[in-house]
């Protein structure tokens, strides 16, 4: 066995994902995800997503996930998100997202599109975007609306991206939100129209606007929802 087939070996390989510098972990889970065959690499994959402090080597983690069959990854990937570590679920429903496997979308609780870490509820708000049924679509857009208002301006945009990739079906669901007593709601319900309306409206710009129409009042609030 040369250098190169030992550098292959799963077990090297799982060895070298909890390596203490961060350029081994990468080049680890590139070299997985360019080979991906071997017992036990899902596995180590998944177990390193929860810990892995590292963006550039979860996203690669994430990458190298996508590289195996969906029959390999997915369950496991589903079983994740039932940790009690924030981490695990986010990057879990992240990696869920990208191989866009709809046999997810059950598993896409109202408990993870309400968690209370703002990580895992901006992963599940996209995963949720990316594997939600047609038929389902309105369902979720109800759903996502009663989080408006959560949150500082990430996690605000967040929402209004995934709420603005559904499409119209989301109209029902802000005109009640710009209803709502609470004024950070209302704000986000029309900062959330605007975007929907006007793709190219810079999330900023569109928040400002808001701020101006609802301190104008919630009937002048309603009438732009209109």
């Amino acid at each position: 066995m040369n250098s190169t087939q030992r550098n292959f070996r799963p077990t090297r390989l799982i060895e070298a994902l909890g390596a203490g510098d961060s350029s081994t972990r990468l080049r680890a889970a590139l070299t997985i995800g360019t080979h991906p065959d071997g017992p036990g690499l899902v596995e180590a994959l998944v177990a390193r997503c929860a810990i892995e402090p590292d963006f550039y080597v979860r996203d690669m983690l994430t990458w190298a996930l996508t590289r195996f069959p969906a029959g390999d990854t997915v369950p496991r990937l589903l079983a994740e998100l039932r940790s009690p570590v924030a981490q695990a679920r986010s990057q879990s429903l992240h990696t869920l997202s990208k191989i866009g496997d709809r046999i997810a979308w059950p598993v896409i609780t109202r408990s993870l599109l309400h968690d209370s870490d703002d990580e895992v509820a901006r992963s599940a708000w996209r995963a949720a975007v990316v594997l939600v049924l047609d038929g389902d679509k309105a369902a979720l857009a109800a759903e996502l609306a009663t989080q408006l208002g959560r949150g500082n301006r990430t996690v605000q945009l967040s929402l209004s991206r995934a709420l603005v990739a559904l499409g119209p079906v989301i109209e029902p669901a802000l005109e009640a939100a710009v209803a709502s007593v609470d004024p950070a709601v209302r704000e986000h319900a029309v900062a959330t129209e605007r975007l929907l309306r006007d793709p190219d409206t810079g999330f900023d710009q569109a928040v400002g606007e808001a701020k101006r129409i609802v301190a104008l009042g919630p009937e002048r609030a309603q009438e732009t929802a209109c």
